[in-house]
């Protein structure tokens, strides 16, 4: 499905579902500590937005079986809660999708756990940065291989891994629409963004190569190369010039 530009009244509801997805976020991120299981973390979010009155958009979409997808250290993006408990100097991926009224926001981010070592807030810091870059691109006129060349940019100067299978989508009456937003790419390339249109920018790094690998659970996505990898995503609306996060 190509990403639509919404109506006043679909922006009204997205902005509220993204409003909510940001409040989960910020409730999990300070239980996300040594001990807690990755299923707790997921309870807990689940108890969280149905209290806030939205609905998740993970939940089933494509047979997954979380509310939230929590990655782990290697573990990229996908991966599935369960009985794994934190340890302090992890890194862990949260990344959840909300549903209000029919209007879907998409957004993540990488915790650290404790005290982690420098090369993991290297790749925290870069990743988070790349996401702030591709979004200063966004505009109406603006082609989607600005975004890419500016995240690509950030990641290559740290020298990470930029992970070329996922990518960042259009967002709003579905999980997943069109257009795709690449984390690499060539300014000037690529369709033209249009106001109102809802897109999730998600830069995902390594500290080792590009390569990864779908796990035996058919659902997690790890480093080939075991190294930490790392994903920050926001829902945005484009504007006539510039970006309104609708995920913050």
């Amino acid at each position: 499905m190509m990403n639509q530009v919404k109506t006043a009244a679909e922006i009204a509801n997205i902005r509220i579902s993204g409003q909510m997805l940001a409040a989960v976020l910020r409730y999990l991120t300070p239980l996300t500590v040594p001990g807690v299981t990755t299923k707790e973390l997921d309870r807990l979010a689940a108890a969280e937005l149905e209290r806030l009155g939205g609905q998740p958009a993970f939940l089933g979409y494509q047979g997954f079986p979380g509310v939230i997808c929590i990655s782990v250290n290697d573990e990229v993006v996908h991966g599935i809660p369960g009985p794994r408990r934190i340890a302090e100097g992890d890194i862990v991926g949260l990344d959840f999708g909300v549903n209000y009224q029919g209007m879907i926001t998409d957004g993540a981010i990488t915790v650290p756990v404790g005290e982690v070592g420098a090369e993991a807030k290297r790749l925290l810091v870069a990743t988070q940065e790349a996401l702030t870059a591709g979004i200063a691109q966004v505009r109406q006129g603006a082609r989607i291989g600005d975004l890419s060349h500016a995240i690509e940019a950030r990641l290559r100067r740290d020298r990470l891994g930029v992970i070329e299978e996922m990518c960042g989508h259009g967002v709003g009456h579905q999980v997943h629409e069109d257009p795709l937003i690449l984390n690499y790419g060539r300014g000037g390339t690529g369709m033209r963004l249009k106001a109102g249109m809802t897109i999730a920018i998600e830069p995902m790094a390594t500290l080792g190569d590009r390569h990864i690998y779908v796990a035996d659970d058919h659902w997690a996505i790890k480093t080939s190369d075991g190294s930490l990898g790392a994903q920050f995503e926001h829902t945005v609306l484009v504007t006539p010039d510039g970006a309104e996060i609708l995920t913050q």
